[in-house]
């Protein structure tokens, strides 16, 4: 089996504060192979935006990478200068965010932005540069690309703009793209049209993709793997037809159920109770044990790692031979 593309190892995010260090992110691991699409998906505050931020090396101050390392091609980018990864950022690594007018600067025309991110990574001359830009207009869906490279950002629709920043992720070839809520801000039409152009995309120029968001109707239609994450570490991680269908995880198996399916009569969708818990009060053992239907003691003392669960790996002590026999002698838990 080839190596992934990316590696994210034991990765810990911190934020100093001044009544202590607050852990955003602590502990995840995860891959992505070449042309793979990984959904990462979870409620506001699980730690996926953050994740991916520190992948292309955009992390906000006083946010910083405590501990891990971030592998591309086998090459670790987490400590790398400003400036070399500033050119990885582009080149290698394409970027696409929720609002496209964070990305797109309204002073000057899409062309030029174009133009100049083609010319920053690549060998080009101007021309060449704008035949690309042109070219690449085309291919994310912009019609009369000739006439509309010369247009400003505020002069394209809301999905339009996302198809010019998805055309600035793609100017250098980048292996891989990071895309943070790329259709939350977009209607559902316009949605589809987007999930549909990002997996024509990971076919045809074998570009792997982390797709963050908090949908899971765009990981389902999207991904190849998902990873669902819960308070700064990762719930459940598996292939995204399984995760899906047959969760392991409870929070997994809560998100799905709180998911109306078409042509089935619900009187009642499943409903998670309580929040997620904030950075400063994250209890001890699984973060999950205050809305868990299914916790046990051990839940409350100790933290479990990703443990085989079939076809997928979950963060739960269920999925551990011991913790299931000690739970069957006291009768704490329900079946699996």
């Amino acid at each position: 089996m080839a190596d992934p593309l990316l590696k994210v190892e034991n990765l810990r995010i911190e934020f100093p504060t001044r009544r202590g260090t607050l852990v955003a992110v602590d502990d995840i691991s995860l891959h992505i192979n070449k042309g793979e699409v990984l959904g990462v998906v979870g409620e506001s505050g699980a730690g996926k935006s953050l994740t991916g931020a520190s992948i292309i090396g955009l992390l906000e101050p006083p946010g910083r990478i405590a501990a891990g390392q971030i592998l591309l091609d086998g090459k670790r980018i987490d400590n790398l200068p400003y400036e070399k990864m500033r050119q990885i950022r582009g080149r290698e690594i394409g970027a696409i965010f929720q609002d496209p007018l964070t990305s797109l600067n309204p002073l000057y025309s899409v062309g030029f932005q174009l133009i100049e991110t083609i010319q920053t990574h690549l060998p080009m001359d101007k021309q060449q540069a704008r035949q690309r830009a042109i070219d690449l207009l085309a291919e994310v869906g912009i019609p009369a690309p000739e006439r509309r490279i010369d247009h400003y950002p505020h002069q394209f629709s809301g999905g339009m703009r996302q198809r010019v920043v998805i055309a600035l992720a793609l100017c250098a070839n980048p292996k891989l793209i990071i895309a943070d809520e790329p259709t939350t801000a977009l209607d559902v039409s316009i949605q589809a049209q987007i999930i549909a152009l990002l997996k024509r995309l990971c076919r045809d120029h074998g570009t792997a993709v982390m797709l963050v968001t908090h949908d899971m109707g765009v990981i389902a239609e999207t991904a190849d793997r998902v990873a669902v994450m819960y308070a700064g570490r990762i719930a459940e991680i598996g292939p995204v037809k399984e995760v899906i269908k047959d969760g392991k995880h409870p929070y997994t198996h809560g998100l799905m159920g709180s998911i109306p399916i078409l042509g089935h009569d619900t009187e009642k969708l499943t409903q998670i109770e309580g929040a997620m818990p904030r950075l400063t009060d994250i209890p001890t053992g699984c973060a999950y044990n205050p809305r868990c239907p299914k916790v046990f003691d051990r839940c409350y003392r100790d933290r479990p790692d990703l443990l085989d669960a079939g076809t997928t790996r979950a963060a739960c002590w269920l999925y551990d031979d011991d913790a299931k026999a000690a739970a069957a002698v006291t009768g704490e838990t329900a079946h699996v």
